[in-house]
């Protein structure tokens, strides 16, 4: 893995936060210039949201903050501080808002990790772990959702957003499967098949890298395995309570711009969402701005009517703001920390 802590930086940037919040900001114009039935009424329905169930939302965004931050606490056995743990999420939530979703932040964590004096061996362990357990959720999820709720989940309107879904879910599926084999059943088999594939002659410029990777894997399939029971109860616990409060975020915003929710209204909303976040996995904007407001509104216009744009614009200042603003924050803290603080006091 490269890990060029030059390029890495510049990921990890301040000034990374513009680029998501003028798309975001951007989307909301285009959206207002060209539907007619869109006033700046409609948009000042933001404010008519009902104070309990936002404040209910933030506390759930609280609630899946602590619990990833638990989660890699239990992941390195404690090795990080409560103090780390916290640094770790939010630069990882961070570098997550300013990077297209299909990039991914695996390089970004890994040396984040680093930085908290994880060696790479465990530091790369963790992040793969870490991505298998967020996407195992997804792959159980998403069909039990689908089998118990049917296509209700989908907008009435939204044959693209199925195709966008059955892509992303068998990607991730794909991908889970085969990381799950490579780290906890056959990773040397999983580093033979990377040469040979790449021993083929237009694939063999590559070759260098997949015998990396392929030693990778079976470094972090080593530190991995011999964990016991109450290692795996604690950090599938955490992903479960992480995932579900994400999406509860949803459920009390809806529930503050509409009256009556039923339980089976709740449900068609959790698994909306599901689907939503799994569609934006593939969005090549940074943090899917653009992509998430387009499919929000598709997704829940029926539930929130002449609400849904000022809802949309709420879902984002809750869900996603909040990374880039006490990211920029807290990087320039944490920069200092391990770069200049450590080198004094060595």
């Amino acid at each position: 893995m490269n890990l060029d802590t030059k390029k890495i930086l510049k990921t990890l940037n301040p000034n990374k936060v513009w680029l998501p919040a003028a798309i975001s900001v951007g989307f909301v114009v285009f959206m207002i210039w060209s539907d007619d039935n869109i006033t700046t009424e409609k948009l000042n329905l933001i404010w008519q949201a009902k104070a309990f169930p936002v404040v209910m939302a933030f506390v759930m965004l609280l609630i899946k903050e602590t619990a990833y931050v638990y989660r890699i606490r239990s992941l390195t056995n404690k090795q990080l501080t409560w103090t780390s743990s916290i640094y770790v999420i939010i630069l990882w939530e961070f570098a997550s808002a300013v990077t297209p979703s299909v990039v991914g932040g695996t390089a970004v964590a890994v040396f984040i990790l680093l930085k908290e004096k994880i060696n790479f061996g465990k530091s790369l362990a963790f992040v793969m772990l870490s991505a298998i357990l967020d996407n195992l959720f997804f792959v159980v999820t998403a069909p039990l959702a689908l089998l118990i709720i049917g296509y209700d989940i989908f907008p009435d309107f939204g044959q693209t957003m199925r195709g966008v879904f059955i892509t992303s879910y068998s990607l991730i599926a794909i991908y889970t499967l085969v990381m799950c084999l490579a780290l906890f059943y056959r990773p040397r088999l999983f580093k033979w098949f990377l040469i040979k594939v790449t021993s083929l002659k237009f694939l063999r410029k590559w070759r260098y890298a997949a015998y990396q990777h392929g030693n990778e894997v079976m470094w972090a399939s080593s530190l991995i395995k011999g964990k016991k029971i109450g290692y795996w109860i604690r950090i599938i616990t955490a992903t479960i309570v992480a995932w579900i409060a994400r999406y509860a975020i949803l459920n009390f915003l809806i529930a503050a711009y509409t009256d009556g929710l039923d339980i089976i209204d709740h449900a068609v909303i959790f698994g909306k969402h599901l689907i939503l976040w799994i569609v934006m996995l593939l969005s090549p904007t940074p943090g899917s701005t653009g992509t998430a407001e387009h499919f929000f509104m598709q997704s829940f216009v029926s539930y929130l009517d002449q609400y849904t744009i000022g809802a949309a614009m709420l879902w984002r200042i809750i869900s996603y703001y909040p990374y880039l603003l006490v990211g920029a924050i807290i990087l320039p803290k944490w920069v200092k920390r391990v770069f200049f603080n450590r080198r004094k006091n060595q």
